[in-house]
C-alpha cells in the first residue's frame, strides 16, 4: 500500500522486530521520518539500520514504555531531534500465557504495563505536541484476543480488551483537536515467535481462517498506513481486524 507520509514523523514503538519492525520499514518506506522505540540496543541498532539503509530518516530510543519518566524522556528527545510527531503507533507488547488459576501476580502485572499502561504514556505524551500542531494519528495496536479471548492469556487478552476502550475514549477526547485514534487487531500473523510453533497447529489455525492462510506482518502494516494516511481523515474511534476472516 502506498500513502504519502512525506515530512511527517512517526513514532513506533516495540518497533525492533516482528510487526513493530515491519510498521516501522513501511512508515519509512512512504516518505516518514521514524523514531524507533524499544529495549535490546543491539535489535534497535538493527531495526534503525535496516530503514536507514533504504534512505529513509529513523532513529532509535531506549524506553521501557511503562516507565513516565523514560517516556517523557523519549518523547522529549524525539522532538528536539525531529521539531513535531505526526503520528504514534503503539505496538510494544508482551506475552505472559498461564492459565487464569497459575498465574503470578508479576504475570498479570507486567503484561498490563506494558501492553496497556504504555499506549496511556506515550498517547499522554504524544498528544500534547498533536494537540498543539492540532493534527495527529495515533494507531494502537490491539488483538483479536482483546476481542474474543484465549485461554491461556487472562492477563494479555484483558490488556487488549482494554485498549480498545483506551482507544475508543481517546478517540472521543482528541477528535475536537483533529487527532484521530484507531486500532488495528491482528489475529495470527507470521512472525520470529509464531514461526517456532507446531506445523500441525498452524495447520489447524488456517483451517478455520475463511482466507485459508497465516497473516503477514505487510498485511497489518497496510492497515496502520492506512489509518495513518489522508485517506483515514475521516475514520476515528474504529478498531480494524486484519485476521483473514477468522473472528466474525
Amino acid at each position: 500500500m502506498q500513502v504519502d507520509l512525506k515530512d511527517k514523523v512517526a513514532v513506533v514503538t516495540g518497533g525492533t522486530r516482528g510487526i513493530g519492525l515491519g510498521i516501522a520499514q513501511a512508515l519509512a518506506a512512504n516518505g516518514a521520518k521514524v523514531a524507533v522505540v524499544g529495549t535490546n540496543p543491539e535489535k534497535l541498532k538493527q531495526a534503525v539500520e535496516s530503514i536507514t539503509a533504504t534512505g529513509a530518516e529513523a532513529e532509535g530510543y531506549i524506553c521501557n514504555v511503562a516507565s513516565t519518566e523514560e517516556v517523557e524522556k523519549t518523547v522529549n528527545a524525539v522532538l528536539e531531534k525531529f521539531s513535531k510527531i505526526d503520528i504514534l503507533v503503539n505496538n510494544a507488547g508482551i506475552t505472559r500465557d498461564v492459565p487464569l488459576g497459575a498465574m503470578k501476580d508479576e504475570e498479570w502485572d507486567d503484561v498490563i504495563a506494558v501492553n496497556l499502561r504504555g499506549p496511556f504514556l506515550f498517547t499522554r505524551a504524544c498528544s500534547k505536541p498533536m494537540r498543539r500542531a492540532k493534527k495527529g494519528r495515533i494507531i494502537n495496536i490491539t488483538s483479536i484476543s482483546g476481542l474474543i479471548g484465549n485461554k491461556g492469556q487472562a492477563n494479555y487478552s484483558a490488556s487488549k480488551a482494554g485498549l480498545i476502550g483506551f482507544t475508543r475514549t481517546a478517540s472521543k477526547e482528541l477528535a475536537g483537536k483533529n487527532i484521530t485514534v484507531n486500532a488495528v487487531a491482528p489475529g495470527f500473523i507470521e512472525t520470529d515467535m509464531t514461526n517456532v510453533l507446531p506445523e500441525i497447529y498452524k495447520t489447524e489455525l488456517k483451517s478455520r481462517t475463511p482466507l485459508g492462510r497465516i497473516g503477514q506482518v505487510a498485511d497489518v502494516a497496510a492497515a496502520v498506513l492506512f489509518f495513518a494516511g489522508d485517506e483515514a481523515n475521516f475514520i476515528t474511534g474504529q478498531i480494524l481486524t486484519v485476521d483473514g476472516g477468522l473472528i466474525r
